[in-house]
């Protein structure tokens, strides 16, 4: 049995095409259907890599009698939010503002016409300890439907008036230059001096978090404030957060030591840490940052590059149906692949116990304060050889161009710190990869895989790439890179930019319409496309010299300077724009280019 979704390219989608549910892609023949036989739609929004995703579609996506209720009662949509970010967004603020959280897989009921009367995430397939189950749910909607479907419809609008009447960010007069103070001060009072990172469990690495901080210690000479990046980046790369043996970092830790971590890896992870890391070795000359970052680039190089130098999107956590089962390891398993002499000293180095540091298996770490080392390199090669027999990983091989616009940056930082030119020529090659199959002279597509991108792009698509284009130009001088850079930001202005109250939508008029328009200011997991437009503009400013860049550079700094006010901290990004503008980079420096960095 198949559905709908066997013809799209989206992994996420094809993991649901054999599902007895007969869903829909995104379109508009769904919602005609929902609107010709009178029925709610249910929308489902995930990722491919998501483990609750994999967890609600054996439960839930593959019961038959689950399917049956579905395809009776509702139209059914599934979207993967990294291809309709614009979707995700929407309905991301639906839920949170009807639940107070958020989080994938999200589970959302609407009308024919696209507007929301029930949110939630995750929900087990029977009501148990609680938590309401989604055939007991499926069945009280489709019940109100058919009683009372105009009081549904009249919530959905309350809460889309909702939505719409929150109030516009004023663009702010001026600048405010007190911001990067506030933020770095709300960021110390929330640093865990014993374990690193920034306030409980669960502890995201949040990297541009941690270069903002590295560019405000640097300007101003605050070496408490990088002494908290330097620990922050420290315990990552010792914990578990970190492959001890593969390299790369997993989406986050559970906990607050970095032990023990979500074991999905996202490239956008990866590619914004090699450039913490990086930046970290550049101001504190730290080998071992260096070589963190380098085995970061290592794994992104082997096990997340495509046969164009495209980079892959993510690798699950899951396999054989458990989380983190590829990762781990018994004592028994370690000594039977190094022998008993070298098994033992291997084990006593990385914590491993017969007993187990995590549900009686093992996670490698170094967190006990031993030296980092590369002493079992024989050993480590071992272990990852036998751990490349269990079984695979999925990967997410759809390629994203706002991700690997990530990837090119953070590459191009790691090359201007190490000087080894493999790390551009990989930068170069996925920029090589972006023009040839996900741009049509300046329109940019948000992915593709199998062939040419097909759904166009979004903001992030082309304030990341333009990003991207000046990091070459910094690391390599090509005036192409530059000029392409301002040809990207120009169509990134005449899509996305709010010309009356300032700022840049999440899509444009190009990209179809939804029930609102939403302006991302506040960086998530990834920064917001607002804030890397204000660095795009005022780097262009400084390095062009341009009085036009520097006119909408300013409206733009001042827009976010209105929207950062009640949390500047969520906004490291824009406030790392925001530094270079108020101490801009020398453009010569000993007779080479400089990086993002000013000279003190």
């Amino acid at each position: 049995m198949s559905n709908r979704l066997k013809y799209e390219k989206s992994p996420y989608l094809l993991q649901h095409a054999d599902n007895p549910v007969d869903w829909f892609p995104w379109c508009q023949e769904a919602f005609e259907k929902a609107e010709r036989e009178d029925k709610p739609v249910f929308l489902s929004i995930g990722y491919s890599t998501c483990h609750w995703c994999h967890v609600m579609e054996r439960e839930s996506f593959e019961n038959e009698e689950i399917a049956e209720i579905l395809n009776k009662y509702f139209v059914a949509v599934k979207v993967d939010r990294e291809e309709r970010p614009d979707i995700d967004s929407v309905y991301m603020s639906v839920c949170q503002t009807m639940t107070g959280s958020g989080g994938w897989p999200m589970s959302i009921f609407l009308t024919p016409l696209q507007k929301p009367f029930f949110a939630g995430t995750y929900f087990p397939p029977m009501t148990v300890r609680g938590m309401t189950g989604l055939k007991e749910l499926l069945l009280a909607v489709a019940d109100k439907w058919q009683q009372d479907k105009d009081g549904l419809i009249q919530s959905a609008e309350k809460i889309l008036a909702h939505l719409i009447d929150v109030p516009e960010e004023e663009l702010c007069k001026g600048i405010d230059i007190s911001l990067p103070e506030r933020a770095a001060r709300l960021l110390s009072g929330s640093y865990d001096e014993v374990n690193g990172g920034f306030g409980d469990a669960p502890k995201f690495p949040m990297p541009y978090n941690l270069i903002f901080l590295t560019l405000y210690a640097k300007i101003y000479k605050e070496e408490k404030i990088f002494e908290m990046v330097k620990v922050t980046l420290d315990k990552m790369q010792r914990g578990g957060l970190f492959d001890q043996i593969g390299y790369g970092f997993s989406r986050y830790s559970t906990d607050k030591y970095f032990l023990v971590p979500h074991f999905e890896k996202m490239l956008y992870d990866n590619a914004l840490l090699i450039a913490a890391y990086a930046a970290a070795y550049k101001e504190s000359g730290d080998r071992e940052f260096l070589d963190t970052a380098e085995k970061t680039a290592a794994y992104v190089l082997r096990e997340m590059t495509g046969p164009g130098g495209e980079f892959y999107s993510a690798q699950d956590a899951d396999s054989e149906g458990e989380e983190g089962r590829f990762y781990v390891w018994s004592y028994e398993e370690i000594i039977k692949v190094l022998g008993k002499e070298s098994g033992e000293k291997f084990c006593a180095y990385y914590d491993v116990t017969e007993n187990g540091n995590f549900e009686r298996r093992n996670i490698l770490n170094l967190l006990g304060g031993q030296k980092t080392c590369d002493g079992f390199s024989e050993e480590k090669r071992l272990l990852y050889d036998y751990r490349k027999s269990r079984a695979k990983l999925h990967l997410d091989d759809k390629v994203l161009t706002s991700w690997n616009s990530l990837a090119i940056c953070g590459l191009c930082i790691l090359y201007q710190a190490s000087g080894e030119k493999k790390y551009l020529q990989a930068a170069k090659r996925a920029q090589e990869f972006i023009e040839g199959n996900l741009a049509d002279g300046n329109i940019l597509y948000v992915s593709c895989r199998g062939g040419r991108g097909q759904v166009r792009g979004f903001l992030d698509e082309y304030a990341c790439y333009a990003a991207a284009l000046i990091s070459l130009y910094d690391a390599d001088f090509q005036e192409m890179y530059l000029e392409r850079a301002e040809e990207i930001c120009k169509e990134a202005v005449r899509q996305f930019a709010d010309e009356k109250n300032g700022g840049y939508f999440l899509y444009g008029p190009e990209n179809g319409r939804l029930i609102t328009r939403p302006k991302e200011v506040y960086d998530n997991a990834l920064p917001s496309g607002n804030s890397v437009m204000a660095y795009c503009l005022v780097r262009l400013a400084e390095i062009t010299g341009k009085e036009r860049y520097e006119e909408v550079a300013k409206r733009q700094l001042a827009f976010l300077s209105g929207a950062a006010e009640h949390y500047p901290a969520g906004c490291c990004m824009f406030l790392t724009a925001l530094l270079l503008y108020m101490h801009p980079p020398k453009r010569v420096c000993d007779g080479e280019r400089c990086g993002v960095w000013p000279e003190s």
